[in-house]
């Protein structure tokens, strides 16, 4: 039936709220719906996450390179959320990667965000001119894994030949690969390839930053029909295909309304209808 109609998702109470999830297949929960840190400054994340918190977010998507994490962890303390009821992401950057600097670059992620350990790491990139250290990495993530350092691991912007390569040697497989996702990138062939293989797949830029697909007459339509914004509505094309995703913003009422997804479906029609508008066309680094 295809990934479209592969959504396995449960309605669980997460942190407080109803929201949709995805079992891992090492059985840890994810919610599908995130919030993204990516670009957010230093000096804007304490209200950021402040307001991320009061919407009902529990799932924070970080990364080393975003050059914030310090300041998101100053702001996870002072929430006053319990740890268990968050889940956290983070990534290995480019730079940090082999076995031993991926230990260390955990070290100082897991420092810098005050906690104990992470729900989620993940190999931000791989590397395309020597995938040997992108291969001693994940055994490197492999190792925090099962150190009870990180609850569940994973890649970002990994193929299919990629992830085969990592398949060949690992002692534990990826759990997730992050990838960028939208109606002008649907990533069929490669979503469906994760399923098949028990990865869950997360997509970033879920709404293409708003690159004329926010406009597309036929999203408007669908909104109009279901007294929706555009946004929620390409937001919940992705959790009804099966895809884990994180918006961003820095305004509160967008931060709310991208919240506020979870009281509508999208008809099978519907999806077909913005699975139709895919180019294959990169908005972020190929």
């Amino acid at each position: 039936m295809g990934y479209v109609s592969a959504v396995t998702a449960q309605r669980l109470k997460f942190g407080g709220y109803h929201m949709q999830t995805k079992t891992l297949s090492n059985g840890v929960t994810i919610p599908m719906l995130g919030f993204g840190t990516y670009q957010i400054r230093n000096s804007d994340v304490s209200e950021a996450i402040k307001g991320a918190m009061a919407a009902g977010y529990r799932h924070y998507d970080c990364a080393h390179i975003y050059g914030n994490e310090a300041a998101i962890g100053e702001a996870f303390q002072a929430s006053g959320v319990k740890r268990e009821d968050l889940f956290i992401t983070s990534k290995v950057w480019n730079a940090d990667q082999g076995y031993d600097k991926t230990l260390a670059a955990f070290e100082q992620t897991a420092k810098d965000l005050q906690t104990d350990y992470l729900d989620l790491y993940l190999i931000h990139w791989p590397n395309e001119k020597n995938f040997d250290l992108t291969l001693d990495t994940w055994r490197a993530l492999e190792t925090l894994y099962k150190q009870k350092k990180v609850r569940a691991i994973g890649v970002s912007n990994f193929s299919e030949d990629q992830l085969n390569q990592v398949f060949d040697m690992a002692e534990v497989r990826p759990m997730v690969n992050q990838i960028e996702r939208h109606p002008y990138k649907v990533q069929a062939e490669l979503g469906q390839f994760d399923i098949d293989h028990d990865i869950v797949n997360e997509g970033y830029s879920p709404i293409g930053h708003g690159h004329m697909i926010l406009e597309d007459p036929k999203i408007n339509q669908i909104a109009q029909a279901h007294g929706k914004t555009p946004a929620q509505v390409v937001l919940r094309w992705q959790i009804d295909t099966g895809f884990v995703i994180f918006p961003k913003s820095s305004k509160v009422a967008r931060v709310q309304e991208n919240f506020d997804i979870f009281d509508f479906e999208l008809s099978a029609d519907e999806i077909k209808t913005i699975n139709a508008l895919d180019q294959d066309k990169h908005l972020n680094y190929d």
